[in-house]
């Protein structure tokens, strides 16, 4: 099986893609959303995790809007993983049609569209919808960070998000938390930071509330996938913050042999206090 390689996209080539690509992932936030979450079919992937006919509904809407706008750029979604193997070299799209299963499946809101253009290895731009709440968040590293509402009759006015400084000596710090997996090694983390208040959220969602300031750090100390942080990455790096691994290395993507799994990682609202840490 060979690996898919593309040139590397340059910061002014993703800034023309932005608006042609959040239409894209609003058009599958419908399709997620025209879905009768009662009457829908679910199975289990070969994991155990869960895939619904809106996870495969949003997954062709993207497909197919992809390679009409970008076929030259290859493609990575969790729900085609299986056609695809690491390394990915230069650029390529890193997608998850429907991230937290488990929340849209519970009838919850918090479940989000992911969508990330990956250049040289680390995310450039990141596109992250929430169909049920009418948000978006969205990036561009080096160009900033935005929110936008969006509805059946389009998009709302972009708003400028931003990260907020770190907590002084003495406050207390807002950690975002997983609604649906914790752990006792991102716990512990947690409680190193004295009275920290944690911030229950589903999906990438997480993500978006950093970005705009709403949270000061958001550890996940246990594995995920690649296409569940890369979107996110690339808006709480666009809006001043960072995302690392445990020791405050860069995550990478795409590289690893084993699969496209980032063993834990830390978001960050301030970069500053990463070597503090």
């Amino acid at each position: 099986m060979t690996s898919p390689t593309a040139g590397a996209v340059d910061i002014g080539s993703a800034a023309a893609l932005m608006a042609p690509l959040t239409e894209l992932v609003v058009e599958a936030a419908h399709a997620i959303l025209a879905v009768n979450r009662r009457a829908m079919s679910v199975t289990d992937k070969s994991d155990g995790s869960p895939v619904t006919e809106a996870d495969l509904a949003a997954d062709r809407v993207i497909a197919d809007g992809l390679a009409r706008l970008a076929p030259e750029i290859p493609a990575l979604s969790e729900e085609r993983v299986g056609a695809s193997a690491p390394p990915f070299k230069g650029s390529f799209f890193l997608i998850d049609p429907l991230d937290g299963t488990k929340e849209f499946v519970a009838g919850r809101g918090e479940f989000t569209v992911n969508l990330a253009l990956v250049s040289a290895a680390s995310p450039l731009l990141g596109i992250v919808c929430a169909p049920a709440i009418g948000l978006i968040w969205r990036g561009l590293v080096g160009r900033g960070a935005e929110r936008l509402s969006f509805t059946e009759t389009g998009l709302g006015v972009p708003e400028p998000i931003r990260t907020r400084p770190a907590p002084k000596p003495g406050e207390a710090w807002v950690a975002a938390v997983s609604r649906s997996h914790g752990d006792a090694r991102t716990e512990a983390f947690i409680q190193a930071r004295p009275g920290a208040m944690r911030l229950p959220l589903g999906s990438a969602v997480k993500f978006g509330r950093l970005a705009e300031g709403l949270a000061d750090i958001y550890p996940r100390l246990g594995p995920t996938s690649e296409w569940d942080v890369a979107a996110g990455h690339a808006v709480v790096t666009a809006a001043g913050g960072t995302v690392t691994s445990e020791t405050g290395t860069p995550l990478r993507y795409g590289e690893r042999t084993d699969g496209f799994i980032v063993p834990s990682f830390i978001a960050w609202g301030d970069p500053a206090v990463v070597k503090a840490a």
